[in-house]
């Protein structure tokens, strides 16, 4: 990481909020144009330039048909070999809609109807909503009181599973929402706890590139050849709304790619496979500049919370532009967790939209864990950042 001659400037300082609010994505549409919107995982970026030309060519020469994938996934090969010295192979990876849609996909190769999937609670709440819209169960190994995992709850969890059924892991690595990023060890013990158990693994890893100087991203797979992994570079280089997604097979698993049903080739867009290979093979230096600027940006709301709300707890993420605040010590309402909640303003997300004028996505949709706490996106500007503090610390008094 780190900012070079050839890096962009700090992405996160190059539009006004006057200009933000222009947008008519989910982030600045749900709420009106005195809150500031921290909620929702979309940075307040322009685009990477080479992504932004790669659009430019396409809709200057009406290239918006269907979907030509090979360099889409010669591009993250190339990626994956230079960021983090894995070598993977086209043959081990499949195109897909998106990561969500991906994981049901993954998870349809490895469990059945009625079968257990397991989740670190909190966790993002698709988790718990898309494996039981497909007909799974879901179970909760929540994570320890330092944000990792439990490993006794997780084998304890390995062992809640349906009469005569199958079990699979869904794990977010990175975690979202708080920012953990697993180590090679802790990866390293989930996989052979999963042996032991016969349990597969489907790792979430969209928040890859995303991880900072002191921490190091360990793919999921280079410790578990049985595993499964779904990667984009959607929150990276934030293309949410340029569908695409990689599912990607460990050298033991890569015999059951075949049993995709062959429409998810057509799944991803093309302008999402266009902006997404430009990502991967040209947007490095921008991605540089976005961590510089995101490392910064975590720092100082750190120092921020300590100034305006020191009662919030609060550790500083180890990955993601996600904040992960605990209310606790201002007494809010113990409602119960309900995992998968699409509603972004419960507990003490509800009051500080009403009283500090500040949106986050409420703790409860995350699991078990999400009590009294709060998920805060410091992917915008420090003023920005700075002013939402403010308004904090007063509606807390």
């Amino acid at each position: 990481m780190g900012q070079t001659a050839e890096s962009p400037d700090n992405p996160l300082e190059q539009l006004s909020l006057e200009q933000l609010r222009h947008r008519r994505s989910a982030k600045w549409r749900v709420f009106g144009d005195d809150v500031l919107p921290l909620w929702v995982a979309e940075q307040d970026t322009l685009l990477a330039e080479p992504v932004a030309e790669a659009l430019r060519r396409a809709v200057e020469i009406g290239d918006t048909g269907y979907p030509t994938t090979a360099p889409f996934v010669e591009a993250f090969c190339g990626f994956a070999a230079q960021r983090w010295g894995w070598e993977v192979s086209a043959s081990q990876v499949r195109p897909v809609r998106d990561v969500m849609s991906g994981v049901v996909n993954a998870l349809h190769l490895i469990t059945e109807l009625a079968d257990t999937v397991i989740v670190n609670s909190p966790v993002y709440p698709p988790f718990f909503k898309y494996p039981s819209s497909g007909g799974l169960r879901v179970v909760e190994a929540p994570l320890g009181a330092d944000g990792r995992i439990d490993f006794e709850m997780l084998e304890e969890s390995f062992n809640l599973r349906t009469s005569g059924g199958s079990a699979a892991m869904l794990l977010c690595n990175p975690q979202n929402p708080t920012g953990v990023v697993h180590t090679r060890e802790e990866l390293e013990q989930v996989a052979e706890l999963a042996h032991s158990y016969g349990v597969r693994v489907v790792a979430d890893e969209i928040h890859a590139p995303l991880v900072y100087d002191e921490h190091s991203f360990t793919p999921y797979l280079t410790v578990d050849p049985a595993g499964l992994s779904l990667m984009s570079a959607s929150k990276a280089w934030n293309l949410a709304g340029a569908k695409a997604g990689l599912l990607i097979a460990g050298d033991d698993a890569v015999g059951e790619l075949q049993n995709l049903p062959s429409e998810i080739a057509y799944g991803p867009s093309h302008l999402g496979v266009l902006a997404q290979t430009a990502a991967y093979s040209e947007g490095g230096p921008w991605l540089d500049s976005l961590l510089t600027g995101l490392d910064s940006n975590r720092r100082l709301l750190s120092e921020l919370l300590q100034k305006h709300a020191p009662q919030v707890g609060h550790t500083m993420p180890e990955g993601t532009y996600l904040a992960w605040l605990d209310f606790s010590a201002y007494g809010f309402e113990t409602d119960e967790p309900t995992g998968g909640t699409e509603s972004p303003i419960q507990g003490p997300a509800r009051h500080l939209l009403a009283e500090a004028g500040v949106a986050l996505s409420g703790g409860h949709g995350f699991g078990t864990g999400g009590e009294r706490h709060a998920r805060l996106n410091f992917a915008c500007s420090q003023s920005t950042l700075t002013e939402a503090a403010e308004r904090i610390g007063r509606a807390l008094g």
